[in-house]
């Protein structure tokens, strides 16, 4: 019997001929191609790391990306600079953390256009970019956090982090078969189901972008804490075929293929009581005709905006939220991380079971992290999406 049944890991690279080169920056300014990299399959278990290198046979450089300029519009790979800077010593009460893996999030598109009103600040012209993280302890300097320790953080977007010790939070190496798995958007469904969204047993729910990181846990949570139904959307006929197939939704259906709120209504007949919200736009708009009285709905993400950088025409008519005394709420992470140390438990139990899949796409190298970003928001992934900076 296989520990974790239901894991699925892909590696790949980002071909070198998509889009404009990178710039890579040291005292002279050097023209950076994106290469591609053999696939690697498979991925080591970080139970038993190695003993970290000492300090002074670690590189003396290392890569960073930084916002090379505010887009008017869509991103492109011309908003990003690679940057090769100098690994720091830790002063007293820092550590130096060795970044194995980064979180890729469509979020972080909107802090690039700046303007967000996420409760987090905006990427800043000329600095490096932050994001959830995951690295080794490769020098300490304060005694809460020794060598070796893995750690979670938020100074992605580089190979090598410094900061003080309590920026870093230490992590379980045997918790899950990769350790890239602390990154995943898990916690994110399950607290946006159970607290914001007040999930009942019985509940029919519609998850949009479905087959993404967050959409793919929503959908089989829902499931194991008792929905009836389950539905998704996603951008393929590929996509969803993999959501009534692998994930287990009860139907699905692809929001290109006509008004969505057609779709809406075929796969769900007698209306939905909970809509996870990842999209915004005309799916939100759909799902508010559909809802059944006293329906809710978690607002999660904003897709919508941030794969055309164009405001988003909102809900649409409220009288259908006020006549059918509808609950609309946001959420973010940060409110219920109280709930980490219970989802974690669950989650892992669910994985030994066999009965949730948690399926992830690595990319090689931070070099090719802009491309997998853009290429996240237009829907070229399923699964979580994590960049391996270090082997």
């Amino acid at each position: 019997m296989q520990l974790w049944p239901k894991l699925r890991i892909t590696t790949h690279g980002i071909s070198g001929d998509r889009g404009s080169a990178l710039r890579l920056q040291r005292r002279d300014r050097l023209t950076f191609t994106h290469r591609s990299m053999p696939s690697v399959s498979g991925m080591k278990s970080f139970a038993k790391s190695a003993t970290p290198p000492a300090l002074s046979s670690l590189p003396s450089t290392g890569l960073e990306v930084r916002l090379a300029a505010r887009p008017v519009g869509l991103s492109t790979l011309d908003h990003f600079e690679i940057v090769e800077v100098g690994v720091p010593d830790p002063a007293p009460g820092q550590v130096l953390v060795r970044n194995l893996f980064m979180s890729l999030d469509p979020g972080m598109l909107m802090l690039i256009a700046g303007g967000s009103p996420l409760p987090m600040p905006r990427y800043e012209v000329g600095q490096v970019m932050y994001g959830d993280a995951l690295g080794e302890v490769v020098a300490s300097a304060d005694p809460s956090l020794s060598e070796g320790e893995l750690v979670v953080h938020r100074l992605g977007w580089r190979e090598y982090a410094v900061a003080e010790a309590g920026a870093f939070r230490r992590v379980d190496k045997a918790a899950y078969p990769s350790p890239s798995m602390h990154l995943g958007f898990g916690l994110v469904a399950y607290v946006g189901l159970t607290e914001a969204a007040r999930l009942r047993p019985g509940d029919t729910v519609f998850i949009s972008s479905a087959a993404g990181a967050t959409g793919s846990m929503a959908g089989q949570i829902a499931r194991l804490k008792g929905a009836s139904r389950v539905i998704g959307s996603a951008g393929s006929a590929d996509k969803v075929a993999y959501l009534t197939g692998k994930l287990g939704f009860d139907a699905a259906f692809d929001y290109h293929d006509g008004p969505v709120l057609d779709r809406l209504r075929e796969a769900a007949p007698d209306g939905i009581d909970v809509y996870f919200d990842n999209v915004g736009g005309e799916q939100l708009r759909a799902a508010i005709e559909v809802m059944n009285v006293h329906g809710r709905i978690a607002v999660c993400g904003a897709l919508n905006r941030q794969s055309t950088a164009r405001p988003d025409d909102g809900p649409g008519d409220l009288l259908s939220v006020l006549g059918k005394r509808l609950t609309i709420r946001g959420f973010t992470l940060w409110d219920h991380l109280d709930r980490a140390a219970e989802f974690g438990d669950q989650f892992r139990d669910w994985l030994r079971e066999g009965s949730i899949v948690y399926d992830e796409t690595v990319i090689d190298g931070l070099a090719r992290a802009p491309q997998a970003l853009l290429d996240l928001v237009r829907g070229r992934y399923t699964g979580k999406t994590v960049v391996r900076l270090r082997s």
